[in-house]
């Protein structure tokens, strides 16, 4: 099957995510019903160029940072955006499409070090991630302390991750998508099933150098030691996990892997227990069986999924709510879809997930979702607004 890609689509409608078709809000594998329990609304916290992410460091609660697509990371500071951003990198980042600013990621000992940890394409598109420092003052960053973790070659424009997270470990966990095109074009097998690249991947890490290294390898990393491997990947089988997370109770990460011309899923796997795990991609689309030429054994399905049929074309995947103010939604995974605006919950289990249901409220150009220190969520919009899910 020779499916070609859908980049130009993406650009035309200037999608951050990946290639389909646009339509109206995703259904689930089940009727969705609206939460009308909920007692939520949007809250604009501002306007910016273009916003991907938003983040806030451990031990800094009075400001919140948001990345812009462009390679500017700005600061809200009392409810004021400042004139001044944080990080300036525009000189040497692409953007536009999948390209550009796409991750930050401050260290657990923020507070003390100053160091983060960014994730972005180069003017030649390729992907690179690279620590900082906190400058003289918080609400800027020393452009000087630059020091490279990981550059990655990537073969086409498009599938190229972009999230960045510490988890309960204290490890950095980064996401690749699959070196792009369609069908996981490159090699045989493709590069989700081909443990000798990063790409299509799960990484994890620990940033610091280590044995004159830029960075180390947990010793208790899946593929440590193993013949054709690279040792920092964690997870593997995906196509473009564009936005995972980890709940900040449990630990357990959900990962949106964004599809290819059918189906959008979210995999979920509980503390610890996505080490080593196959995802299925390029094999599996979502739970059909695209390539049984790719033989792929003890792979993990979705414990969600939604067809373009069935509207959405590409998954921004969100947080699992911690939020105090927001006790209907405890414990429920909020996400939603780039083409479709619609924000859905759903409670999120190895063996599947319940009770999919929309959330009743819309952003457009929906490009991703973030979470302060208080467990208050946040969602992005390409076109500009940044709003936080608040009780009505």
């Amino acid at each position: 099957m020779n499916r070609a890609p859908r980049l130009v689509l993406l650009v035309a409608v200037f999608s951050l995510l990946a290639p389909a078709a646009c339509g109206s809000a995703p259904a689930g594998d089940t009727t969705v019903a609206r939460d009308a329990a909920a007692g939520v609304k949007l809250t604009r916290i501002g306007a910016f160029s273009s916003p991907l992410y938003v983040a806030q460091p451990p031990g800094d609660r009075k400001r919140l940072f948001v990345v812009e697509q462009g390679g500017r990371i700005r600061v809200v500071r009392g409810g004021r955006v400042l004139r001044r951003p944080f990080l300036d990198i525009s000189s040497r980042v692409v953007s536009g499409g999948e390209q550009g600013l796409l991750g930050l990621a401050f260290a657990p000992d923020y507070r003390r070090s100053g160091r983060f940890y960014v994730n972005y394409t180069d003017t030649s598109g390729d992907t690179h991630i690279v620590e900082y420092r906190r400058g003289s003052s918080p609400d800027r960053a020393n452009v000087r302390s630059e020091r490279q973790l990981i550059f990655q070659d990537q073969p086409e424009p498009n599938h190229n991750g972009g999230q960045l997270a510490f988890g309960r470990d204290g490890l950095l966990y980064i996401g690749l998508g699959d070196g792009g095109g369609g069908d996981d074009q490159h090699g045989l097998i493709g590069n989700g099933q081909n443990l000798g690249t990063l790409l299509g991947k799960i990484l994890r890490i620990d940033p610091r150098p280590s044995g004159g290294r830029p960075y180390g390898i947990p010793a208790d990393n899946p593929f440590v030691g193993r013949a054709g491997a690279k040792p920092a990947v964690y997870a593997w089988g995906l196509r473009n996990p564009w936005r995972f997370s980890f709940d900040r109770a449990t630990g357990d990460i959900a990962i949106g892997d964004v599809g290819q011309d059918a189906v959008e899923e979210i995999d979920f796997r509980t503390r610890g227990n996505a080490r080593g795990v196959n995802f299925g991609w390029r094999a599996w689309e979502g739970r059909s069986h695209v390539d049984p030429g790719v033989r792929v054994v003890n792979d993990v399905k979705p414990v969600l999924q939604y067809t373009h049929d069935r509207g959405g074309c590409s998954i921004t995947g969100g947080y699992v709510i911690r939020d105090r103010r927001l006790p209907a939604l405890n414990g429920r995974y909020v996400y939603g879809d780039f083409c479709a605006g619609n924000l859905f919950t759903a409670k999120l289990h190895q063996d599947g997930a319940r009770g999919n249901r929309r959330l009743g409220l819309h952003v457009d150009a929906l490009s991703s979702f973030g979470e302060d220190q208080r467990g208050r969520v946040y969602i992005t919009s390409l076109s500009g607004p940044v709003y936080r899910l608040d009780p009505r």
